[in-house]
């Protein structure tokens, strides 16, 4: 299977993202990506106190538009994350959704750990302020292709946990759209991003935000691809641009044959 991580410098410019989202999405199709990746708060990353133009319910406009985007180019499309409106008054949900090749949703997770941090030596960070934690899982197959994808997000990354029951679930191929801080993200988003490759022997898509977003909000990038073994398929480096990788399903199953930690495990 032939996939695609699309690594975006969103800004509070919403407009100018979409577009910038969408070329790129048009691209990794026309090179033959059968499942294209997108970041973190794509459609619109500005000041975090300020409630984003790219919050609105499942139903509506913006996925909308991505829907038939899928359904065009006949693909499997993630859209990292969108502040997702439930009721109203409510604060949004920091939401991922997977579609398929016919524009159908096949699962929707809403980012369950939120990033509230405090760095000496880095910026101050509320997520919860203004997001509200998600509680369920999301796996779902790839209807046509061997995977089976379990869905996280960004600070999510740092709760193995999580990983563990989504491979638990039957996830082998672990999608993880992020906006990594430059100040963590240069000493622990590759380290940690195989890590949880290695744990579950699956994939792992990781599409990234990168560059300067507005007064205060950094991300570090470096989308990675990495195999089940831990090993570097595809990394971008700095800018906008798409990192591809073949994944072969074969090759997951022979190393959980021949390493079968995932079937050692005794702590319930």
């Amino acid at each position: 299977m032939w996939v695609a991580a699309i690594q975006l410098n969103s800004t509070p410019d919403m407009e100018g993202n979409l577009t910038r989202a969408r070329s790129l999405i048009e691209e990794a199709a026309s090179r033959g990506a059968q499942l294209i990746a997108l970041p973190e708060h794509f459609a619109y990353l500005g000041p975090e106190d300020k409630k984003p133009p790219s919050a609105q319910a499942l139903d509506g406009p913006l996925l909308s538009e991505f829907r038939e985007l899928a359904r065009k180019l006949g693909v499997f499309l993630l859209l990292g994350s969108f502040p997702e409106l439930t009721a109203a008054g409510a604060r949004p949900f920091n939401t991922s959704v997977l579609l398929g090749p016919q524009g159908d949703i096949l699962a929707s997770y809403r980012k369950m750990h939120l990033f509230d941090v405090d760095l000496a030596k880095g910026p101050r960070y509320r997520e919860s302020q203004f997001i509200q934690a998600g509680e369920e899982l999301a796996v779902a197959p790839l209807p046509g292709a061997p995977f089976t994808a379990g869905l996280a997000i960004c600070y999510d990354l740092r709760f193995p946990e999580l990983f563990r029951a989504l491979t638990a679930q039957g996830a082998d191929l672990l999608l993880l759209p992020a906006a990594f801080t430059l100040a963590t993200g240069r000493d622990h988003w590759e380290v940690l991003v195989r890590a949880r490759a290695i744990e579950n022997l699956a994939y792992v898509i990781a599409p990234a935000q990168w560059g300067q977003h507005s007064p205060g909000r950094r991300s570090y990038g470096r989308s990675l691809i990495i195999d089940p073994w831990g090993l570097i398929l595809a990394q971008a480096p700095d800018g906008e641009g798409i990192i591809y990788a073949r994944l072969d399903h074969d090759r997951l199953n022979r190393l959980r044959r021949e390493l079968p930690c995932l079937h050692h495990r005794r702590l319930k």
